[in-house]
Protein backbone atom coordinates (compact mmCIF):
# COMPACT_ATOMS: atom_id res chain seq x y z
CA UNK A 1 0.00 0.00 0.00
CA UNK A 2 2.08 2.90 -1.30
CA UNK A 3 0.57 6.06 0.17
CA UNK A 4 -0.24 9.22 -1.73
CA UNK A 5 1.35 12.35 -0.35
CA UNK A 6 -2.06 13.45 0.89
CA UNK A 7 -2.60 10.20 2.83
CA UNK A 8 0.95 10.39 4.14
CA UNK A 9 0.17 13.83 5.56
CA UNK A 10 -3.02 12.45 7.07
CA UNK A 11 -1.19 9.70 8.96
CA UNK A 12 1.88 11.62 10.10
CA UNK A 13 0.52 14.97 11.35
CA UNK A 14 -0.53 14.81 15.01
CA UNK A 15 -1.21 18.38 16.13
CA UNK A 16 -4.57 19.48 17.54
CA UNK A 17 -7.20 19.58 14.82
CA UNK A 18 -5.45 17.15 12.47
CA UNK A 19 -7.12 13.86 11.62
CA UNK A 20 -4.48 11.66 13.25
CA UNK A 21 -3.95 14.12 16.09
CA UNK A 22 -7.61 13.97 17.07
CA UNK A 23 -7.51 10.17 16.77
CA UNK A 24 -4.45 9.90 19.02
CA UNK A 25 -6.19 12.03 21.62
CA UNK A 26 -8.81 9.33 22.06
CA UNK A 27 -6.30 6.94 23.70
CA UNK A 28 -4.32 6.95 26.94
CA UNK A 29 -0.82 8.12 25.97
CA UNK A 30 2.46 7.45 27.81
CA UNK A 31 3.65 10.92 28.82
CA UNK A 32 6.66 10.36 31.09
CA UNK A 33 8.17 7.88 33.53
CA UNK A 34 6.98 7.94 37.14
CA UNK A 35 10.62 8.19 38.21
CA UNK A 36 10.85 11.59 36.55
CA UNK A 37 8.64 12.92 39.37
CA UNK A 38 10.27 11.02 42.24
CA UNK A 39 8.56 12.61 45.25
CA UNK A 40 5.87 15.11 46.33
CA UNK A 41 6.71 18.77 45.63
CA UNK A 42 9.71 17.80 43.48
CA UNK A 43 10.73 20.01 40.54
CA UNK A 44 8.29 20.01 37.60
CA UNK A 45 9.18 18.40 34.27
CA UNK A 46 8.58 19.61 30.73
CA UNK A 47 6.58 17.22 28.51
CA UNK A 48 5.89 17.58 24.79
CA UNK A 49 3.03 15.45 23.53
CA UNK A 50 1.22 15.59 20.17
CA UNK A 51 2.79 18.97 19.46
CA UNK A 52 1.65 20.49 22.77
CA UNK A 53 4.04 21.91 25.38
CA UNK A 54 3.04 20.71 28.85
CA UNK A 55 4.49 20.63 32.34
CA UNK A 56 4.05 17.74 34.77
CA UNK A 57 4.32 18.02 38.55
CA UNK A 58 3.64 15.93 41.64
CA UNK A 59 1.80 17.83 44.37
CA UNK A 60 2.14 17.62 48.14
CA UNK A 61 -0.28 14.67 48.36
CA UNK A 62 1.54 12.78 45.60
CA UNK A 63 -1.01 13.41 42.84
CA UNK A 64 0.30 14.13 39.34
CA UNK A 65 -0.82 17.16 37.35
CA UNK A 66 -0.29 17.75 33.65
CA UNK A 67 -0.86 21.39 32.71
CA UNK A 68 -0.30 23.52 29.64
CA UNK A 69 3.24 24.81 30.09
CA UNK A 70 2.35 28.50 29.87
CA UNK A 71 0.59 30.35 32.67
CA UNK A 72 -2.85 31.68 31.58
CA UNK A 73 -1.94 35.11 33.04
CA UNK A 74 0.99 36.38 30.96
CA UNK A 75 2.18 33.09 29.39
CA UNK A 76 5.29 32.56 31.51
CA UNK A 77 6.55 28.97 31.54
CA UNK A 78 5.25 27.04 34.53
CA UNK A 79 8.41 24.92 34.32
CA UNK A 80 10.00 27.77 36.30
CA UNK A 81 7.25 27.48 38.91
CA UNK A 82 7.44 26.72 42.62
CA UNK A 83 5.93 23.33 43.50
CA UNK A 84 4.53 24.03 46.96
CA UNK A 85 1.66 23.19 49.31
CA UNK A 86 -0.70 21.44 46.92
CA UNK A 87 -0.05 23.36 43.73
CA UNK A 88 2.34 24.78 41.17
CA UNK A 89 2.88 28.53 41.53
CA UNK A 90 4.03 30.76 38.66
CA UNK A 91 7.11 32.74 39.70
CA UNK A 92 6.10 35.83 37.67
CA UNK A 93 3.01 36.99 39.61
CA UNK A 94 2.37 34.09 41.97
CA UNK A 95 -0.68 32.49 40.38
CA UNK A 96 -1.02 28.98 41.79
CA UNK A 97 -2.76 25.98 40.17
CA UNK A 98 -3.70 22.52 41.40
CA UNK A 99 -3.42 19.27 39.40
CA UNK A 100 -6.82 19.87 37.79
CA UNK A 101 -5.83 23.37 36.63
CA UNK A 102 -7.92 25.20 39.25
CA UNK A 103 -6.42 28.53 40.29
CA UNK A 104 -5.94 28.50 44.07
CA UNK A 105 -4.33 31.87 44.69
CA UNK A 106 -3.15 35.10 42.99
CA UNK A 107 -0.44 36.97 44.86
CA UNK A 108 -0.90 40.12 42.73
CA UNK A 109 -4.64 40.46 43.36
CA UNK A 110 -6.19 42.47 46.24
CA UNK A 111 -7.20 40.62 49.39
CA UNK A 112 -10.76 39.33 49.11
CA UNK A 113 -10.73 39.16 45.31
CA UNK A 114 -12.51 36.16 43.84
CA UNK A 115 -10.87 36.54 40.41
CA UNK A 116 -8.94 33.30 40.95
CA UNK A 117 -12.25 31.38 40.78
CA UNK A 118 -12.78 32.62 37.23
CA UNK A 119 -9.42 31.45 35.83
CA UNK A 120 -8.35 27.90 35.01
CA UNK A 121 -5.20 26.48 33.44
CA UNK A 122 -5.67 23.88 30.74
CA UNK A 123 -5.00 20.45 32.22
CA UNK A 124 -5.21 16.81 31.17
CA UNK A 125 -6.13 13.79 33.31
CA UNK A 126 -3.09 11.74 34.33
CA UNK A 127 -2.80 8.28 35.88
CA UNK A 128 0.17 6.22 37.03
CA UNK A 129 0.39 2.64 35.87
CA UNK A 130 3.31 0.30 35.25
CA UNK A 131 5.97 2.90 36.05
CA UNK A 132 4.49 5.29 33.47
CA UNK A 133 2.40 8.45 33.82
CA UNK A 134 -0.33 8.25 31.18
CA UNK A 135 -2.29 11.22 29.83
CA UNK A 136 -5.70 11.47 28.22
CA UNK A 137 -6.07 14.46 25.91
CA UNK A 138 -9.45 13.77 24.32
CA UNK A 139 -13.10 14.62 25.04
CA UNK A 140 -14.04 14.02 28.68
CA UNK A 141 -17.15 12.03 27.76
CA UNK A 142 -15.13 9.66 25.53
CA UNK A 143 -12.43 8.68 28.02
CA UNK A 144 -11.55 4.99 27.48
CA UNK A 145 -10.84 2.32 30.13
CA UNK A 146 -7.45 2.58 31.83
CA UNK A 147 -4.47 1.16 29.85
CA UNK A 148 -4.13 -2.06 31.86
CA UNK A 149 -1.68 -3.91 29.62
CA UNK A 150 -0.36 -6.99 31.38
CA UNK A 151 3.08 -5.38 31.66
CA UNK A 152 1.57 -2.57 33.74
CA UNK A 153 0.04 -5.01 36.25
CA UNK A 154 3.03 -7.15 37.26
CA UNK A 155 5.15 -6.26 40.34
CA UNK A 156 7.98 -3.77 39.89
CA UNK A 157 10.43 -6.66 40.40
CA UNK A 158 9.08 -8.28 37.24
CA UNK A 159 9.16 -5.20 34.99
CA UNK A 160 11.69 -2.89 33.34
CA UNK A 161 10.56 0.36 31.73
CA UNK A 162 12.77 2.93 29.94
CA UNK A 163 12.37 5.61 27.31
CA UNK A 164 14.44 7.31 24.63
CA UNK A 165 13.96 10.04 22.05
CA UNK A 166 13.73 9.25 18.37
CA UNK A 167 14.30 12.04 15.87
CA UNK A 168 11.73 11.16 13.24
CA UNK A 169 7.98 10.93 12.81
CA UNK A 170 6.21 8.38 14.99
CA UNK A 171 4.86 6.36 12.05
CA UNK A 172 8.19 5.40 10.52
CA UNK A 173 9.40 4.44 13.99
CA UNK A 174 6.29 2.27 14.49
CA UNK A 175 6.62 0.74 11.04
CA UNK A 176 10.22 -0.20 11.79
CA UNK A 177 9.09 -1.88 14.99
CA UNK A 178 6.31 -3.96 13.49
CA UNK A 179 8.50 -5.06 10.57
CA UNK A 180 9.60 -8.60 11.45
CA UNK A 181 11.58 -9.16 8.24
CA UNK A 182 14.36 -6.70 9.01
CA UNK A 183 15.49 -8.04 12.38
CA UNK A 184 17.73 -11.00 11.41
CA UNK A 185 19.27 -8.84 8.67
CA UNK A 186 19.83 -5.45 10.28
CA UNK A 187 20.69 -6.87 13.70
CA UNK A 188 22.75 -9.91 12.80
CA UNK A 189 26.30 -10.71 13.76
CA UNK A 190 28.34 -11.80 10.75
CA UNK A 191 30.89 -13.81 12.74
CA UNK A 192 30.97 -15.99 15.82
CA UNK A 193 34.19 -14.24 16.81
CA UNK A 194 32.57 -11.18 18.41
CA UNK A 195 30.95 -10.20 21.68
CA UNK A 196 29.00 -7.30 20.19
CA UNK A 197 25.24 -7.30 20.64
CA UNK A 198 23.28 -8.86 17.82
CA UNK A 199 21.34 -11.87 16.63
CA UNK A 200 23.66 -14.82 16.31
CA UNK A 201 23.94 -17.75 13.94
CA UNK A 202 22.64 -20.13 16.60
CA UNK A 203 19.09 -18.67 16.51
CA UNK A 204 16.28 -19.93 14.30
CA UNK A 205 15.65 -16.25 13.59
CA UNK A 206 18.77 -16.28 11.38
CA UNK A 207 18.68 -19.94 10.37
CA UNK A 208 15.15 -19.66 8.99
CA UNK A 209 14.33 -18.57 5.46
CA UNK A 210 12.76 -15.22 4.57
CA UNK A 211 9.45 -14.92 6.44
CA UNK A 212 5.95 -15.30 5.20
CA UNK A 213 4.10 -12.56 7.10
CA UNK A 214 0.55 -13.43 8.15
CA UNK A 215 -1.77 -10.81 9.68
CA UNK A 216 -5.13 -11.34 11.40
CA UNK A 217 -7.16 -8.25 12.29
CA UNK A 218 -8.71 -8.00 15.74
CA UNK A 219 -10.79 -5.43 17.62
CA UNK A 220 -7.63 -4.04 19.29
CA UNK A 221 -5.45 -3.97 16.15
CA UNK A 222 -4.04 -7.24 14.87
CA UNK A 223 -1.96 -10.29 15.67
CA UNK A 224 0.69 -11.20 13.17
CA UNK A 225 3.55 -13.62 12.67
CA UNK A 226 6.66 -14.14 10.64
CA UNK A 227 6.64 -17.80 9.54
CA UNK A 228 10.18 -18.93 8.66
CA UNK A 229 10.85 -22.33 7.15
CA UNK A 230 13.76 -24.17 8.77
CA UNK A 231 15.56 -25.86 5.92
CA UNK A 232 15.75 -29.64 6.12
CA UNK A 233 13.74 -29.92 9.34
CA UNK A 234 10.10 -29.96 8.16
CA UNK A 235 9.50 -27.28 10.81
CA UNK A 236 8.80 -23.56 10.93
CA UNK A 237 10.08 -20.91 13.28
CA UNK A 238 7.08 -18.81 14.29
CA UNK A 239 7.54 -15.34 15.73
CA UNK A 240 4.09 -14.06 16.70
CA UNK A 241 3.38 -10.49 17.81
CA UNK A 242 0.50 -8.16 18.64
CA UNK A 243 -0.07 -4.62 17.37
CA UNK A 244 -2.41 -2.63 19.63
CA UNK A 245 -3.79 0.65 18.31
CA UNK A 246 -2.44 3.18 17.81
CA UNK A 247 1.29 2.57 18.48
CA UNK A 248 1.88 -0.39 20.82
CA UNK A 249 3.76 -3.53 19.85
CA UNK A 250 4.30 -6.70 21.88
CA UNK A 251 7.18 -8.89 20.77
CA UNK A 252 8.40 -12.30 21.96
CA UNK A 253 11.44 -12.55 24.18
CA UNK A 254 11.65 -16.33 24.48
CA UNK A 255 14.62 -16.77 22.19
CA UNK A 256 16.29 -13.57 23.34
CA UNK A 257 19.37 -12.32 21.57
CA UNK A 258 21.42 -15.51 21.36
CA UNK A 259 19.61 -18.81 21.64
CA UNK A 260 16.63 -20.38 23.30
CA UNK A 261 15.43 -19.90 26.84
CA UNK A 262 12.46 -21.04 28.84
CA UNK A 263 12.01 -17.65 30.54
CA UNK A 264 8.49 -16.29 30.47
CA UNK A 265 9.36 -12.80 29.22
CA UNK A 266 7.73 -10.45 26.76
CA UNK A 267 8.98 -7.08 25.54
CA UNK A 268 7.62 -4.22 23.52
CA UNK A 269 7.45 -0.55 22.68
CA UNK A 270 5.09 2.42 22.54
CA UNK A 271 6.06 4.94 19.85
CA UNK A 272 4.52 8.15 21.18
CA UNK A 273 4.49 11.28 18.98
CA UNK A 274 5.97 14.32 20.70
CA UNK A 275 5.30 16.33 17.54
CA UNK A 276 5.26 15.73 13.79
CA UNK A 277 9.01 15.16 13.52
CA UNK A 278 9.96 13.55 16.84
CA UNK A 279 8.88 10.65 19.02
CA UNK A 280 9.45 9.32 22.51
CA UNK A 281 9.82 5.55 22.59
CA UNK A 282 8.74 3.81 25.79
CA UNK A 283 10.43 0.41 26.05
CA UNK A 284 9.25 -2.33 28.40
CA UNK A 285 10.22 -5.85 29.37
CA UNK A 286 8.42 -8.04 31.86
CA UNK A 287 8.20 -11.55 33.27
CA UNK A 288 4.69 -12.93 33.64
CA UNK A 289 5.86 -15.99 35.58
CA UNK A 290 6.86 -16.39 39.21
CA UNK A 291 10.48 -15.47 38.60
CA UNK A 292 11.36 -11.74 38.73
CA UNK A 293 13.71 -10.13 36.25
CA UNK A 294 17.36 -10.79 37.00
CA UNK A 295 20.17 -8.28 36.79
CA UNK A 296 21.20 -9.93 33.52
CA UNK A 297 17.67 -9.38 32.19
CA UNK A 298 17.82 -5.72 33.15
CA UNK A 299 21.25 -5.34 31.58
CA UNK A 300 19.68 -6.01 28.19
CA UNK A 301 19.22 -2.23 27.83
CA UNK A 302 22.95 -1.89 27.29
CA UNK A 303 22.92 -4.49 24.51
CA UNK A 304 20.09 -2.55 22.91
CA UNK A 305 22.00 0.74 23.07
CA UNK A 306 19.74 2.54 25.52
CA UNK A 307 21.51 2.00 28.83
CA UNK A 308 22.14 5.00 31.11
CA UNK A 309 25.51 5.64 29.49
CA UNK A 310 23.95 5.61 26.00
CA UNK A 311 21.54 8.54 26.55
CA UNK A 312 21.98 12.17 27.56
CA UNK A 313 19.91 13.97 30.21
CA UNK A 314 17.15 14.62 27.65
CA UNK A 315 16.92 10.94 26.63
CA UNK A 316 18.66 11.58 23.32
CA UNK A 317 21.00 8.82 22.13
CA UNK A 318 24.71 9.60 22.30
CA UNK A 319 24.93 7.83 18.93
CA UNK A 320 22.71 10.03 16.75
CA UNK A 321 22.33 11.58 13.31
CA UNK A 322 24.84 14.35 14.16
CA UNK A 323 27.66 11.78 14.40
CA UNK A 324 26.24 9.24 11.90
CA UNK A 325 25.29 6.98 14.82
CA UNK A 326 29.03 6.37 15.31
CA UNK A 327 29.08 3.77 12.55
CA UNK A 328 32.36 1.80 12.58
CA UNK A 329 33.16 0.54 9.08
CA UNK A 330 35.72 -1.97 10.36
CA UNK A 331 33.13 -3.50 12.70
CA UNK A 332 30.67 -3.50 9.80
CA UNK A 333 33.15 -5.39 7.65
CA UNK A 334 34.12 -8.04 10.17
CA UNK A 335 31.66 -8.26 13.11
CA UNK A 336 28.11 -6.94 12.65
CA UNK A 337 25.94 -6.22 9.63
CA UNK A 338 25.73 -2.47 10.36
CA UNK A 339 28.81 -1.55 12.35
CA UNK A 340 26.52 0.42 14.69
CA UNK A 341 26.62 -0.41 18.38
CA UNK A 342 23.32 -1.31 20.02
CA UNK A 343 20.36 -3.11 18.51
CA UNK A 344 17.85 -0.31 19.00
CA UNK A 345 20.46 2.22 17.89
CA UNK A 346 20.54 0.33 14.60
CA UNK A 347 16.75 0.68 14.36
CA UNK A 348 16.92 4.39 15.05
CA UNK A 349 19.72 4.89 12.54
CA UNK A 350 17.85 3.39 9.60
CA UNK A 351 14.55 5.06 10.56
CA UNK A 352 16.04 8.50 11.23
CA UNK A 353 18.16 8.27 8.06
CA UNK A 354 14.90 8.44 6.05
CA UNK A 355 14.42 12.05 7.15
CA UNK A 356 12.02 13.55 9.66
CA UNK A 357 8.94 12.42 7.68
CA UNK A 358 9.54 9.90 4.91
CA UNK A 359 7.79 10.39 1.57
CA UNK A 360 5.86 7.13 1.28
CA UNK A 361 4.65 7.94 -2.23
CA UNK A 362 8.08 6.87 -3.54
CA UNK A 363 8.21 3.46 -1.77
CA UNK A 364 8.17 0.01 -3.38
CA UNK A 365 6.67 -2.36 -0.81
CA UNK A 366 7.25 -6.13 -0.81
CA UNK A 367 5.38 -9.20 0.43
CA UNK A 368 7.07 -9.03 3.84
CA UNK A 369 5.60 -5.55 4.42
CA UNK A 370 2.08 -6.87 5.00
CA UNK A 371 2.02 -5.86 8.71
CA UNK A 372 2.88 -2.31 7.69
CA UNK A 373 0.20 -2.23 4.99
CA UNK A 374 -2.51 -3.41 7.39
CA UNK A 375 -1.41 -0.93 10.10
CA UNK A 376 -1.69 1.95 7.63
CA UNK A 377 -5.16 0.87 6.59
CA UNK A 378 -6.32 0.54 10.19
CA UNK A 379 -4.91 3.92 11.17
CA UNK A 380 -6.50 5.65 8.19
CA UNK A 381 -9.80 3.93 8.95
CA UNK A 382 -9.57 4.98 12.61
CA UNK A 383 -8.96 8.62 11.62
CA UNK A 384 -11.96 8.57 9.29
CA UNK A 385 -14.14 7.03 12.02
CA UNK A 386 -13.17 9.70 14.55
CA UNK A 387 -13.76 12.45 11.99
CA UNK A 388 -17.26 11.05 11.50
CA UNK A 389 -17.93 11.14 15.26
CA UNK A 390 -17.26 7.48 16.02
CA UNK A 391 -14.84 5.62 18.28
CA UNK A 392 -11.54 4.21 16.94
CA UNK A 393 -10.57 0.56 17.55
CA UNK A 394 -8.46 -0.47 20.51
CA UNK A 395 -10.38 1.36 23.25
CA UNK A 396 -11.93 -1.69 24.93
CA UNK A 397 -10.28 -4.00 27.46
CA UNK A 398 -9.64 -6.82 24.98
CA UNK A 399 -5.87 -6.17 24.89
CA UNK A 400 -5.38 -6.51 28.66
CA UNK A 401 -3.96 -10.06 28.67
CA UNK A 402 -2.31 -10.44 25.29
CA UNK A 403 1.05 -12.21 25.05
CA UNK A 404 3.56 -12.60 22.24
CA UNK A 405 5.36 -15.87 21.59
CA UNK A 406 8.05 -17.39 19.41
CA UNK A 407 8.55 -21.12 18.99
CA UNK A 408 9.23 -23.90 16.52
CA UNK A 409 6.22 -25.81 15.18
CA UNK A 410 5.77 -28.65 12.70
CA UNK A 411 5.50 -27.32 9.16
CA UNK A 412 1.86 -28.40 8.88
CA UNK A 413 0.77 -26.71 12.14
CA UNK A 414 -1.55 -23.69 12.04
CA UNK A 415 0.12 -21.20 14.36
CA UNK A 416 -3.10 -19.31 15.10
CA UNK A 417 -4.54 -22.50 16.57
CA UNK A 418 -1.41 -23.94 18.13
CA UNK A 419 -0.52 -20.73 19.97
CA UNK A 420 -4.02 -19.49 20.82
CA UNK A 421 -3.88 -20.39 24.54
CA UNK A 422 -0.46 -18.74 24.93
CA UNK A 423 -1.30 -15.58 23.00
CA UNK A 424 -4.73 -15.18 24.64
CA UNK A 425 -4.36 -16.65 28.16
CA UNK A 426 -7.53 -16.96 30.23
Amino acid sequence: MTLSRLDNEKLTRVGAGTLMGETMRRYWLPALLCDELPEPDCPPVRVRLLGEDLVAFRDTSGQVGLLEEFCPHRRTSMFLGRNEEGGLRCVYHGWKFDVAGNCLDMMNEPEGSDYHTKVKAMSYPAVEMGGVIWAYMGPADRRPPLPCFEWTQVPDSHRLITKNRQECNWLQALEGGIDTAHAPILHRRITTNTTRAGIGFDTPFVQGKAPKVEVDRTDYGYRYAGVRELEGEDKNFIRAYHFVMPFHQMRPQQFGLSGGTTRTMIAGHCWVPTDDENSMVFNWLYSYGDEPLSEADRDIERQLGRGPEDLDANYRAIRNRDNDWMIDRKVQKYETFTGIEGINTQDQAVQESMGAIVDRSTENLAASDMAIVVARRMLMGAADTVADGGDPPGLSESYYKLRAIDCILPADAVWQEALADQMYPA
